[in-house]
């Protein structure tokens, strides 16, 4: 039997396999991931009957048919992931591990699943998906002294910037290098003081974010902000931890990031406000290829032409 991986190249997503991997060694391993944007990889997951594949972080909604198919061949398919999903078909050979609550992500699902197995891992994944406070709640819970939490927030939010670009070439790590430097560590605290990579990824981050300081919003009001970022690679690369850092510094408001992509469309990245954590998954589904979690979300492909209606309807969505 063969036990593929899919997953969501950011935080999230690796922190989660992180646990799982860790608490379930051994085998015939396969693994699939690429950029943040990627949300469709179950497509390439190659399985026969009697294999497993694991999904984590991705939409089940965005990846029915591939499931689907899995489960026909006689895959058994399991499934942990926060964003919306849909309806889920009722088959014996689906596990699902689902939870759409603004203040879960993937890897605290996990955490549960596994009963906290591997805790400190689900800490890094919750500051990396800006939920701070599941993060602060799971590092009580695995009492992760004060101090050493802030190593493990800025390693979140470092393995998270890691994961946007418009390809992998944008990245300073594939996804599933970053993994294979991962796994060898039970403690992301003795990762983050061991491996080159995170001193790598959190310089870039700190230069990559400087150049967001000369930013203006596009249009705002006190209720919403939407912002337009430069074709360029930094720009790609620091798109979703601009987002974050937005939502952070203004609470009370939402926030859109559009983002050029080199075929001409854009990519697009909704925060709803922090203190109303909700809409942001409902305005990016009327869009194609839109979707995601009430709390963040994004659409990977809107064509230039929509841009403006698309800033309308975002600052007319969020309205207070």
């Amino acid at each position: 039997m063969r036990h593929i991986y899919v997953l969501n190249g950011d935080a999230d997503g690796l922190c989660a396999l992180q646990q799982l991997r860790l608490s379930e060694p051994g085998g015939e391993i396969e693994l699939i991931s690429g950029t943040k944007r990627e949300t469709t990889l179950v497509a390439a997951a190659k399985a026969s009957a009697g294999d497993r594949v694991t999904v984590l972080d991705m939409s089940f909604d965005s990846n029915r048919d591939a499931v689907e198919r899995l489960l026909a061949l006689g895959v058994h398919v399991r499934y942990f992931d926060h964003h919306y999903a849909g309806e889920l078909p009722p088959h014996a050979g689906l596990d699902t591990h689902i939870d759409t609550s603004a203040a879960v992500c993937t890897s605290a699902i996990v955490d549960a699943h596994l009963q906290g197995a591997a805790r400190a891992w689900a800490v890094v994944g919750a500051y990396g998906d800006n939920l701070d406070e599941t993060a602060e709640r799971l590092a009580e819970l695995a009492e992760v002294p004060v101090v050493a939490r802030a190593v493990l927030q800025r390693l979140g939010v470092a393995l998270n910037y890691n994961a946007y670009g418009e390809t992998q070439a944008d990245l300073f790590f594939p996804p599933l290098e970053l993994h294979a430097r991962l796994i060898a560590y039970r403690d992301p605290l003795e990762f983050a003081s061991k491996d080159a990579a995170f001193a790598k990824l959190w310089q870039g981050y700190q230069d990559d974010l400087a150049r967001t300081d000369a930013l203006n919003p596009v249009v705002s009001d006190e209720s919403a902000a939407a912002y337009r970022l430069p074709d360029a690679a930094w720009a790609r690369r620091v798109n979703g931890v601009f987002a974050n850092r937005l939502a952070r510094a203004y609470p009370e408001r939402a926030h859109a990031v559009l983002l050029p992509k080199t075929s001409g469309a854009l990519s697009v990245s909704v925060r709803a406000p922090l203190r109303r954590p909700a809409g942001a998954a409902t305005l990016c589904r009327a869009y194609a290829g839109g979707g995601g979690r009430e709390g963040a979300a994004g659409i990977t492909d809107l064509p230039a032409a929509q841009a403006e209606a698309f800033v309308r309807h975002f600052m007319a969505h969020f309205k207070a």
